[in-house]
């Protein structure tokens, strides 16, 4: 990462103004195309996934071309690259846990309400005619 007055640079920040592009089945997309892709597919489309292990494989060849020389800048655009959707890719799993601890609450939630609605049922069926005649009275 660079660094500037503000300190390190976003990846994002660093990611547009490299004009960073990734290579899928479709082509070239941009780094807001990446939040569209599904992490995975089981058909061959473009996805997080394989854009992540083909730039983890182009990382792994460029870092052991030599152990001598300096990294090349290009691979540090790569390194970025790489980032931009590991952090993309991330994000998504986290918002998927979400989403799956949302609606796993919302059912709970549902199940409680209906045994409270059945608990009242029971304990209005426990009353007394007379208790009953006396609620709907007073309704």
């Amino acid at each position: 990462m660079e660094s500037t007055a503000r300190g390190t640079v976003n990846i994002f920040e660093r990611a547009s103004r490299l004009k960073l592009r990734f290579d899928t089945p479709k082509g070239l997309i941009t780094v807001e195309d990446l939040w569209d892709l599904p992490l995975t597919s089981g058909t061959g489309k473009a996805n997080l996934d394989d854009v992540a292990r083909g730039l983890h494989r182009e990382l792994k060849d460029a870092n052991t071309q030599s152990f001598v020389l300096k990294p090349a800048r290009a691979d540090d655009d790569l390194q970025t690259a790489f980032d931009v959707v590991k952090h993309v890719i991330d994000i998504r799993l986290a918002d998927n846990e979400e989403a799956r601890v949302k609606t796993e609450n919302r059912e709970k939630k549902a199940r409680i309400m209906e045994l409270i609605s059945r608990k009242q049922d029971e304990a209005l069926s426990a009353k007394s005619v007379e208790e009953l005649q006396d609620m709907v009275t007073a309704l």
